[in-house]
């Protein structure tokens, strides 16, 4: 079935992106507040958050180490990621970025971590948590407030509830931020899901693979690694008749 895609995409790219961009329309003008996002860690509205450590991430690992040890990983819209302490225990660095200071405060307790509170001068109003024990270091702030000057560039970048989750309108800034922060060697595991638009508003948003390529494509080598059917009852729950979920390996070009 993906073979068979990717012919389609290959003989016939224009209609391809004529039917990606009318599904994508579905979406294109849902916003989501960060006051929305924060109030929904408030309320334990969290479902998308895993008590484990995610699967297709630990199927990948290798190919996103490739070798290295202590990588040092970026978490976009980190919430409480489990996988943050599972990548701290193999000897890894993590800094992640949150909004919501809730999920960041729940991380360290619910693992255990004690931890340090401070501003970030670079930032008006962010904070920054680091924990004593382990080499994790969360950002409280707005994503875009982000940047390279403040924790440098990464070796590798583990985007699942992201990229699906930030405004459609926004993603051309977000791809370019997330180049902005890649290390000449870092390997990006980019998570997305495939459904029908028109059954769910979402988040999580519909990302299809040509908006992969489009947003990452002309600085970025993609692969794709893996797809799964990831439908259960909750996104039935919403609607869908189906859902995908696709594990893309983004790496810089070599110059």
């Amino acid at each position: 079935m993906r073979n068979s895609l990717l012919s389609v995409l290959i003989l016939y790219p224009t209609w391809s992106w004529c039917h990606t961009n009318n599904m994508l329309a579905a979406q294109a003008d849902q916003v989501v507040t960060l006051g929305e996002w924060e109030e929904r860690w408030q309320e334990g509205r969290t479902g998308f958050h895993q008590l484990h450590p995610h699967k297709l991430l630990e199927n990948n690992i290798e190919k996103v180490l490739a070798g290295r040890t202590g990588v040092r990983f970026f978490f976009p819209l980190c919430g409480k990621a489990v996988d943050m302490k599972w990548l701290a225990d193999m000897g890894h660095s993590v800094v992640g970025v949150e909004i919501a200071e809730q999920a960041i405060r729940q991380f360290f307790e619910d693992n255990n971590i004690t931890y340090s509170e401070e501003p970030v001068p670079a930032i008006p109003g962010a904070k920054v948590y680091k924990s004593s024990e382990k080499n994790i270091t969360l950002y409280q702030c707005d994503l875009y407030n982000f940047s390279s000057s403040i924790e440098g560039q990464f070796g590798a970048i583990w985007d699942r509830g992201s990229l699906v989750a930030i405004n459609p309108k926004d993603r051309e800034k977000y791809a370019s931020l997330i180049i902005s922060l890649m290390a000449n060697d870092c390997r990006y595991l980019l998570d997305t899901l495939l459904y029908n638009p028109e059954l769910y508003k979402g988040p999580p948003f519909f990302v299809p693979d040509e908006q992969v390529l489009s947003l990452f494509g002309n600085n970025c080598d993609i692969e794709l690694l893996q797809s799964v059917d990831a439908l259960t009852d909750r996104q039935r729950a919403w609607g869908l008749d189906s859902l995908t979920e696709i594990v893309h390996l983004i790496t810089p070009k070599s110059n």
